[in-house]
């Protein structure tokens, strides 16, 4: 929709898509990442997130990280490259017009196994 825009771009930061569950050293979730609700992030998380995500945004199209390593090494955060100090684009990254695809992947799951498996759920949830 944006991609002929000189002046406006959008870009998908995939900073979080293969992260893991934070451990702490008993190989449990280090809950110190989490909220007293364990669903939101903590100050610590989100310090986190911010960080994975200013890195994501400063990688070019293409080779993006796809994952966070929630560590207390503040030295992750990246700098801008003095060669190229902007955040990237795919303009900016050398796709220009090309035909990079920017469809969803096509899911490894058949839709019908999610629908088996909710049903399953339902049946088992109720005996």
């Amino acid at each position: 929709r944006y991609e002929q825009r000189e002046d406006f771009a959008v870009v998908t930061q995939p900073f979080f898509r293969n992260t893991l569950l934070p451990l702490d050293s008993t190989s449990k979730p280090d809950m110190s990442f989490f909220a007293a609700d364990c669903f939101h992030f903590s100050v610590r998380g989100y310090a986190e997130m911010a960080m994975a995500l200013w890195n994501n945004m400063l990688e070019p199209v293409g080779e993006k990280q796809t994952y966070n390593n929630f560590t207390h090494d503040r030295s992750k955060l990246r700098c801008p490259n003095p060669e190229k100090p902007f955040l990237f684009t795919r303009r900016n990254s050398g796709f220009g017009n090309s035909d990079l695809n920017l469809e969803k992947p096509e899911s490894s799951v058949p839709y019908w196994a999610v629908i088996v498996t909710a049903v399953a759920g339902v049946l088992v949830g109720s005996l």
